[in-house]
């Protein structure tokens, strides 16, 4: 079980409902929680396909892992990746009729096509932040236009974390870090566009108090991942690297939160930040990067 886990890179997923609650808020809806569990199996199954697809990579770079280490056998990660697609296919049908099956089909063939090809690629980090730009409008229903602004915001930090994601083995080149913080401040600055638009069901008080909340967890999600990230520029190794990628997945949390309380849904950003702590905890007991 502690394989497959680490294969899934289970910690990790508390970055994923997020997107979905986003998606929402943005949109004026409420939350759907069989959403955020279809964008959950779809992230797991993103884990266990980049790692069989990484099998042979991963024996000589990173032996620990649970298929070059014999503990999972790359049929079963392959079966796996695919199992979990399906079911995630199902649960996006059951929660979100037509519209909802077809984002999360997006969403599955532009996971399948980043592990099986286009990470390698120099389109690698555009393709995964588009993975995490499909899950917040797979949120949003009908009224994924309203949405686009808090996508691009999640999808600007992805960029940045998938960036630094290339640098885990060899180290931060000259200029990653570079690239991870532009993508941060312009993650920060796209989600402060999103909730600064003005929402004709909210009155005047409402919206000051939901831009004031906002702009708070926007500062904390910048004091979260910044430093962690400017600290690459002196001290590049991988290991730093990989806990940066760690803290950088984590970071999601607090821009989600704050596109959620942008849309007035100050309950459910407050929920979702209670996440935070839980997936420090879990990540320091099980690798997620």
């Amino acid at each position: 079980m502690r394989a497959l886990l680490e294969l899934v890179r289970a910690p990790a997923a508390l970055s994923v409902p997020g997107d979905t609650m986003a998606g929402a808020a943005a949109a004026g809806r409420r939350p759907a929680p069989g959403l955020a569990l279809a964008s959950v199996l779809m992230y797991w199954s993103g884990m266990a396909l980049n790692d069989w697809s990484d099998r042979e990579t991963d024996a000589v770079e990173r032996p620990e892992r649970p298929i070059p280490s014999g503990r999972v056998r790359p049929g079963a990660a392959l079966g796996l990746a695919a199992a979990l697609t399906g079911a995630g296919l199902a649960t996006a049908a059951l929660a979100g009729g037509r519209r909802g099956l077809t984002v999360a089909g997006l969403l599955a063939g532009a996971v399948w096509a980043y592990d099986l090809g286009l990470k390698r690629t120099a389109a690698g980090p555009a393709s995964m932040a588009a993975c995490r730009v499909l899950d917040v409008l797979l949120g949003a229903g009908e009224q994924a236009r309203a949405a686009v602004p808090a996508a691009l915001a999640i999808g600007a930090h992805t960029y940045g974390i998938s960036v630094l994601g290339r640098a885990e083995v060899a180290g931060a080149a000259r200029g990653t870090a570079e690239r991870a913080l532009v993508a941060s401040a312009a993650a920060a600055g796209l989600a402060a566009a999103a909730c600064a638009r003005d929402r004709a069901t909210s009155c005047a008080r409402d919206r000051a108090a939901s831009r004031a909340g906002a702009g708070v967890l926007i500062a904390g999600y910048l004091a979260f991942t910044l430093p962690v990230q400017a600290g690459l520029r002196t001290r590049p190794e991988p290991e730093n690297v990989r806990q940066a990628v760690r803290l950088g997945i984590l970071g999601l949390i607090p821009l989600q939160a704050a596109a959620i309380a942008g849309g007035g849904r100050f309950a459910t950003a407050g929920a979702l930040l209670c996440s935070l702590p839980l997936g420090r905890w879990l990540s320091s007991r099980l690798a997620t990067s």
